[in-house]
């Protein structure tokens, strides 16, 4: 009887994991930092899945290794529900409404040569995701800045992100940092570091096959680090530069990426089929996020260890203030590009005092409210 239970508790876990992440993967526009910011929300705040803390530290270790941050989370998050079952439900759940949608627009782009306009719709929606990235940054630097020397260091790689410097540097300096500070409290002399680097080679062939373009992007989830304006940057180099793919369809793909909800590596999905139809499109979507569910399903028992680890914790402390100062450049610079007349000021503010009012407010109802707001102003 309680091996039925059990399963049917199993169920239970993973259609609400499946539910979640499928609802986040329609709504959630803004970037990784809007995504985890509504993660934080649903699974710390709503559901109690986890604590703020060992939150935190998945957020630290994800920024560690290389692919999609967001997506990575919402494994991790899965995993953390519904284990290893959990982990590849939402990372498919979260990934499929954007990869449909991607899809859909690669189709009519290779029918008709140009994307619907849908700007209107999305003209409001950014101004709001800040106010939800602001209320996640709020609540996470709380847990995360425990000294003030946390505190120094985040403001630090706060000004470090505005001033340019790539965002791994302030990661991985943070980290190099940590291991500094263990030794100058502890004064030991040893240290064991567990965090596994790799990249992976691979040739391909002049002709675009359905392997070579599962090939190509399966060496780029495997190594890429950073945002999506990294992930363009090596779209050119290994496709543009090849000729396999002109400037223009790399112009209108991150079009692409910028009004579709869910991770931006789905503009994958319509690279793919610009250079091989339908199967095309699988095949880079698959080998994009591929080397994504491999790794976070390796890492994720191991971060309660490493936090046992009194190196490998101090690690984290510092790792996660950094993190936490990413998500707050990255709405400064948001607002600094998005907020540029009344109207985008006025969602942004209204969205501010809506999530700081009613805390426990739907986030997808902040997400389309200002969406439809913003295309009413579009007509003032």
């Amino acid at each position: 009887m309680s091996e039925i239970n059990k399963t049917v508790s199993q169920k239970k876990d993973l259609k609400e994991v499946a539910t979640l992440f499928f609802k986040l993967g329609c709504i959630a526009f803004g970037g990784p930092a809007a995504h985890i910011a509504m993660m934080e929300d649903e699974v710390v705040t709503k559901r109690k899945w986890m604590t703020q803390e060992h939150f935190l530290d998945l957020v630290g270790a994800t920024n560690l290794i290389p692919g999609p941050n967001s997506t990575e989370m919402t494994m991790h998050c899965g995993h953390e529900r519904a284990g290893w079952k959990g982990l590849f439900v939402a990372g498919i759940c979260f990934i499929f409404p954007a990869a449909l949608i991607t899809g859909v627009f690669a189709w009519l782009y290779q029918e008709y040569g140009q994307l619907p306009d849908v700007n209107p719709f999305i003209y409001g929606i950014k101004p709001a995701v800040i106010s939800i990235i602001l209320m996640a940054a709020y609540k996470l630097s709380k847990k995360a800045i425990k000294s003030k020397l946390l505190a120094l260091l985040c403001i630090l790689a706060i000004i470090a992100c505005l001033f340019g410097v790539n965002e791994i540097i302030v990661l991985f300096g943070a980290a190099i940092l940590g291991v500094l500070l263990f030794f100058i409290k502890r004064n030991n002399n040893y240290l064991n570091s567990i965090i596994p680097l790799f990249i992976m080679q691979f040739s391909t062939e002049t002709k675009v096959s359905t392997l070579s373009v599962f090939l190509v992007f399966l060496k780029i989830g495997a190594i890429l680090y950073g945002s999506g304006y990294v992930l363009f940057a090596f779209l050119d180099s290994e496709l543009v530069a090849n000729g396999w793919l002109t400037k223009q369809v790399l112009l209108d793909a991150i079009a692409v990426g910028q009004i579709t909800p869910g991770p931006i590596l789905t503009t994958a999905t319509f690279i793919g089929w610009q250079m091989n139809g339908f199967l095309g499109a699988l095949a880079a979507t698959f080998g994009i996020f591929l080397p994504s569910f491999l790794l976070v399903l390796i890492l994720n028992p191991l971060i309660p260890k490493m936090r046992k680890s009194k190196v490998i914790g101090n690690i984290l402390d510092t790792v996660n203030v950094a993190a936490v100062a990413l998500i707050i450049a990255v709405c400064l610079e948001m607002a600094k590009n998005t907020i540029t007349d009344w109207r985008t000021t006025l969602i942004a503010i209204v969205s501010l005092l809506i999530v700081f009012l009613f805390k426990k407010l739907n986030s997808a109802f902040i997400v389309l409210g200002s969406s439809f707001l913003g295309y009413l102003l579009t007509f003032i």
